[in-house]
Parts: C-alpha cells; structure tokens; sequence
C-alpha cells in the first residue's frame, strides 16, 4: 500500500508514493511485488491486501514497543547490580579508594604543569653561560682586602650605625643615620664596651654606685681597672625616653664634637637590648644638685662660681652655634644637663635631643618640640620653628635659677611663683626690685654691679620676640666681664671698662644703671 503525502517544493505540488513494507519478508509471505504500489496500478490493489498490510505493521509496532520496554528493564538491572557492588565495601574502604584516587589525580595534575611550566620558562629565559671561576676568586680576593683594612683601620661610628639601622624598624633614624655620616670622619675615637666589662666596672651595678636616675635611665660610677680611670655609666631604660634615635645621635654628636666645655664620651655599649653610654666622671655632680638639693649637705655656690658656671655654660653652646659646622642647637639646656667638675668647671652633657641647624638661606628647623617645661621658648613650643634663640632662651633661664636659687617650675610655691620666668618678667622694669631676686643663700655677698649686669643678660635672652635676643658670642663676652676678677679688669683709669655691646640692645635703661652704680 502506498501513501499519497503532498508536499510544496519550489511553489510546485508533487506527488510521492511511499511504500512501507519489508520486500524480503513480503516476497516470503507472497506479498505484492513493488510494481503493485506504483501510483498508476493503486486502483487495482483489493481491500484485503490492504489489510493484512495494516496488520502487519500494527504487529511490528507492537514488537518495538515490547523491545524498548525489555531495554529500559535491563538497564535498570544493571544500574542495580552495580549500586550493589557499590555497597558492598565498607564506608572506610570507599574512603581510602577515593582519597587514593584523588591524590593521584592531584600529583598527574601538578606533574603536568611543572612540565608545562619548565617548557615555559625555557623557551621564555635564555640559557645561562657557565661562570668564569677567576671572576669569583676575584670577588673573595675583594672581599679578603676589605675585611683587613677594616681591621687596620676601624670605623666604630660606621659600625654602630649599621647595627642600630638594622636592629630599628623606622626609617627616619636611617635616614638621619647617613645625614651625619656624611658629615663625621671616618675615624672615631669612641671605644666598644662589652656589657661584661661595665658590668665589672660598676660591681654589677651596684645601687651604692648610683649617681643619678631620671626618665632616660640610670647613671652609675665606675672604675676601669686597665686604665685606673673614673668614669660614669649611663643605662638607658628600655621604654624610658631616650630611644634608639637619641642614642645615636648622642654618640654621633659627641664622638664628633670636642670642646672643654663638653662632656667628652668614652664609648658606648650595643648589647642585644642594652644601650649603654661611657663618660668621663664629673666629680662634683650636675649643677641642679649643688643649686637646688640642698639635702645632699652642698655649700652654697658664692657669687663668683656661679657666674664662673654661667660663662663656661655660654662658650660651650658658642661652640655649637658658631664653631660647629654646620651649626648645633642644643635644644636641652637646663641646670641637671651642666655637670660640675673639679674646679666647678662646667661641661654641657645629654646630646640626645640635639639637632643639626639651618644651613644656607634658611632661618630655622621644623621639627617635633622637644624639651622640659620652663626652659622652652614661646615661639618654638607654639610653631614648632626651632633656631640658635631658642637655646638663647633657655639659657636666660639657666641664668635666673643661678641669681635667683629657683627651679624653673615649682609646683610647691604660689601660683604666681610657680613659673620663675612669669615671676621674674615684672621685677626686670625696675633695678630697685634686682636686690629681692637674689637668692637668700648668698646672704647679700655678692657685687651689685655684677648682679645688675647678670640680670640685664638674663632679661636680654628672656625677651619674647626673638630678634632681640642677643647672640651667645655677645653673651659670653658679657659674662667674661663679669667672671673676671675686680684687678684684672681694671683700665689705665683704674675704673672698670665694659665690653661693647651689640647694637640692638645697647641702649637699654639696664646697661645705663649697670655703669651708674656702684660695689658694695
């Protein structure tokens, strides 16, 4: 039988004849032959041909059916026999198999992108030429020379920088590490303390050596054995205030500087967490304990010492401002910081907080402020602006606590009284009120001529503006003056002859009664 199915191809209608039925079965079952189901002879085809056509096809439909039926159920047979197998191991055996499987996976992975990665890089980097082993003997020979002429020729300061610069994590020090560096020689006369040796020097650090304490640390006396000198030994506080930063550039300053009005510096200790510095031994203490302590059983500086004290205080920071180049400014000058020695010649210590002044054409020094209450100048503790006058005021109250007997801040007296500067600027208007200044411990034993001259250098170094703060080269001339014995100073006329003054002050009512008046 044929099926008549019509179809549009082209915009054309066209008629097909299909014939749907197996010819080799067919010719079995003396079906009709093809030439039956041509379209031409479909008239002459009977109905019941026809019909036992269309139950054989129904009978096929069937049997497909049944066949993909009998399919699905084998495979759900065999999906059951393996979740059986599955099933069949233990829970830990599944685990081994697949952590064993799993790291096989993982190393045929890595394996293949080393290899991956190896091809890369070889066709990526150029192969590398054999070394020449001259070039390397060469590099040890280098080496060798460098190693022994350090040996011959030491450079101590160049070693502590390296060390602090690598023990220390900011880079600020680092950098302030190689700015005096270039500055500095090559060559440190500083000598390298191991902790052992100071640890002999001072009896372990005995309390009965203890000299000194404050927020920096510890000061202990000793005794070097080898060289039958005295010294003092300073043990800086791990937390206190003087960091890694002002130990390094409290042995740079005075490995660099030297001045006989400076504490001279030994050596110095860099022991693990320890930071230890070597001076010379002031016999007679810091100038605080022989003004202020009066528990320690001091006689009272007389008139003449202490204007001594203030001189050599003066020619000392004159040589940081002047001489030193490029300039110092001290920027801790204070009464504890001025040690005495034998003759009460005074000596400037505690550099830590020193700092490299301006150069060329600038005025100042912007820095963080630094310092102790009472001895910092108004402009540098307002801005920030550090210049030589700041230290210029803080010695104008070194020389206040020297005429008067005060400290600087003294919490214990009136609130009035409390700050000597604030106290002191009223009474410099009038050279009546010069006398009630002085300190009671002198017992009126001082030439009045002298004190208003002092007080006149304090009130100079005291003024609030700084451009009319003298310079300390004016001031140490002034204070010559004073310090100098009546005999010695005496002109051809026999009356004493002042020093010139700078012009910017010379014309104060003060030096005008300094020459009208009179000894006692």
């Amino acid at each position: 039988m044929g099926i008549l199915n019509y179809t549009k191809r082209n915009g054309k209608k066209l008629l097909k004849c299909f014939c749907y039925a197996e010819f080799s079965k067919k010719k079995q079952q003396n079906a009709l032959p093809p030439s039956h189901f041509h379209p031409q002879q479909q008239s002459q085809v009977p109905e019941e041909k026809k019909k036992n056509i269309r139950i054989f096809w129904r009978k096929k439909k069937r049997e497909k059916g049944n066949n993909h039926q009998t399919n699905i159920n084998n495979k759900t047979v065999q999906h059951e026999e393996q979740h059986q197998q599955a099933h069949a191991y233990s829970q830990p055996e599944r685990r081994k198999e697949r952590k064993k499987s799993s790291k096989i996976n993982k190393k045929e992975k890595r394996h293949e992108q080393d290899a991956n990665n190896t091809l890369a890089n070889l066709e990526k980097r150029p192969l590398k030429q054999p070394k020449d082993k001259k070039k390397k003997k060469n590099k040890k020979r280098k080496l060798l020379w460098r190693w022994k002429k350090q040996k011959k020729e030491p450079n101590i300061l160049a070693n502590l920088v390296n060390t602090l610069a690598m023990e220390s994590d900011i880079q600020t020090q680092r950098y302030a590490a190689q700015e005096i560096l270039r500055i500095g020689n090559e060559n440190i006369p500083s000598r390298v303390f191991t902790f052992n040796q100071l640890k002999a020097a001072t009896e372990n650090f005995n309390d009965h050596n203890l000299i000194g304490e404050g927020g920096f640390g510890r000061v202990f006396k000793g005794h070097i054995q080898e060289t039958n000198e005295a010294i003092a030994v300073k043990v800086l506080d791990q937390h206190g205030i003087q960091g890694n930063r002002e130990f390094l550039v409290e042995v740079l300053m005075l490995s660099l500087l030297h001045h006989p009005n400076l504490v001279s510096l030994y050596g110095y200790c860099v022991d693990n967490n320890q930071r230890i510095l070597v001076y010379e031994y002031m016999a007679q203490g810091s100038l605080q304990d022989h003004l202020l302590d009066c528990s320690r059983n001091h006689k009272p500086l007389n008139w003449e010492t202490r204007m001594k004290i203030a001189t050599g205080a003066a020619k000392g920071l004159e040589y940081l401002h002047d001489m030193a180049n490029p300039p110092v400014i001290y920027r801790d000058l204070k009464t504890s910081n001025i040690l005495l020695g034998n003759g009460f010649d005074p000596k400037l210590s505690d550099f830590g907080l020193a700092k490299l002044g301006p150069t060329g054409e600038k005025t100042h020094v912007t820095t963080r402020v630094m310092g102790t209450y009472g001895y910092c100048a108004p402009e540098y503790a307002m801005t920030g602006k550090l210049t030589k006058m700041s230290d210029i005021y803080s010695f104008g109250v070194v020389m206040l606590e020297l005429i008067t007997g005060r400290k600087a801040v003294d919490t214990t007296r009136p609130t009035r009284e409390q700050v000597l500067v604030q106290w002191a600027t009223p009474l410099f208007k009038d050279k009546k009120n010069f006398t009630k200044m002085v300190d009671p411990l002198l017992e009126g034993e001082f030439p009045l001529k002298s004190l208003y001259q002092a007080v006149a250098i304090a009130a100079l170094c005291l003024s609030e503006e700084p451009t009319s703060r003298p310079v300390i080269s004016d001031v140490v001339s002034a204070l010559e003056f004073i310090a100098i014995p009546k005999a010695e100073s005496l002109g051809s006329s026999g009356e004493l002859s002042p020093p010139a003054l700078h012009p910017s002050y010379s014309d104060l009512e003060i030096f005008e009664t300094c020459e009208s008046s009179e000894d006692l």
